[in-house]
């Protein structure tokens, strides 16, 4: 029996949960599922810069899982724009930090 997924702690949940090609309805696009978990490594990794030791910490999960966590939704990301896909961010073995201070600010709006 394989052991079971400990929760990984992210900041809030995302402002957005569908990203997908202009001018083209969602219905007619392959989808590719982004865990919540995913999205928030890629947020302490690339937006916010952190080295993956600290981010792990953050998240509450060893260094080792957190680069496979971060390298698989860097895929998904990477499969999504390149093949243009749809998508869709949900899901995973999560939990809301306690304090904002656990898991960092949520990134603003990008203003246009």
């Amino acid at each position: 029996m394989p052991r079971p997924c400990c929760r990984r702690r992210i900041a809030g949940a995302p402002p957005a949960g569908i990203f997908k090609p202009a001018g083209i309805p969602g219905r007619f696009l392959e989808e590719v599922v982004l865990g919540l978990d995913g999205l928030e490594a890629i947020r302490l990794a690339d937006l916010e810069g952190l080295y993956q030791e600290e981010a792990a910490a953050r998240m509450g999960v060893s260094r080792a899982t957190f680069g496979r966590i971060v390298a698989e939704a860097r895929r998904r990301v990477a499969e999504a724009l390149v093949e243009g896909k749809l998508l869709r961010i949900e899901g995973g073995p999560v939990s809301e930090a306690e304090e904002p201070s656990e898991a960092g600010p949520l990134p603003s709006k990008a203003k246009r």
